[in-house]
């Protein structure tokens, strides 16, 4: 399957895009992420539905700090990205990786062949929608399968972003990058078309919507948060947690 195309499309634009931003980025500090918090929030949610056994496949691996993370821990797992040169990064620092070059629409795994699916922050950067790389990642899984998928979210923050710049007269989508964010119900809707049962669907990363205001939440490093928008940010989560999260998290499962 092929990535459908639509007006003005930006798909070749944005791919080269995640090329760049992958020859400037560092993998010592994208492992560094994993420790962060938030990050082992949503390990720490989704571990517990993958199967130990079983071949995973992450989709949209970039520079392998979730493929290096989750093999370190003694599970299979595949790396799959269509910007080859975070490939090539990634085999240079380790080797023994699983790696692949491949496109979300067009997977180079037979049907019925992979115990999870995992997707990072990816579906959100394709004009024509999620649903097209949806169904190829149920054409793959096996029955039982587990689908885990995290999307941005239009949060309070993001929507008087959007508002600021509409009223600035700028342009609310990049002519070179695309990116979306999906309401609840709006990923409900996704995942439930291509065919998966929904096991769980939770707000993330309310800390990282603080991080993006400004100084007075942000710590050294590389998009690290401080001691006061992680308790802040935890306050949020219970108290408006579709209100400032970053992120959504969901788990499904093919059904069968």
């Amino acid at each position: 399957m092929n990535p459908p195309e639509t007006p003005n499309n930006r798909y070749d634009s944005t791919r080269q895009a995640w090329e760049t931003i992958w020859n400037d980025a560092s993998i010592e500090a994208e492992l560094a992420t994993m420790h962060y918090p938030r990050a082992q929030t949503i390990l720490n949610t989704y571990l517990p539905y993958l199967p130990k056994h079983e071949m995973l496949l992450e989709a949209g691996s970039g520079l392998s700090a979730v493929v290096m993370t989750l093999r370190r821990m003694g599970y299979r797992i595949i790396g799959l990205d269509y910007a080859e040169n975070a490939l090539h990064l990634s085999r240079h620092y380790d080797p023994a990786l699983l790696l692949v070059a491949g496109d979300v629409h067009a997977l180079p795994c037979a049907d019925n062949s992979i115990g999870a699916y995992l997707s990072f922050g990816v579906l959100e950067h394709f004009e024509h929608g999620m649903q097209p790389a949806l169904k190829e990642a149920y054409r793959i899984l096996k029955p039982g399968g587990i689908l885990v998928l995290t999307i941005p979210y239009p949060n309070l923050i993001w929507r008087l972003a959007q508002w600021r710049r509409k009223q600035a007269g700028k342009i609310l989508i990049d002519d070179d990058f695309y990116e979306s964010t999906y309401t609840r119900q709006a990923m409900l809707d996704n995942v439930k078309n291509a065919g998966f049962e929904v096991i769980t669907i939770q707000p993330t990363g309310h800390s990282y919507t603080l991080w993006g205001i400004g100084k007075l939440f942000r710590a050294e490093g590389y998009y690290r948060t401080n001691a006061i928008a992680e308790a802040l940010g935890h306050l949020l989560r219970w108290v408006l947690p579709w209100q400032f999260n970053f992120t959504t998290l969901v788990i499904g499962k093919k059904s069968g």
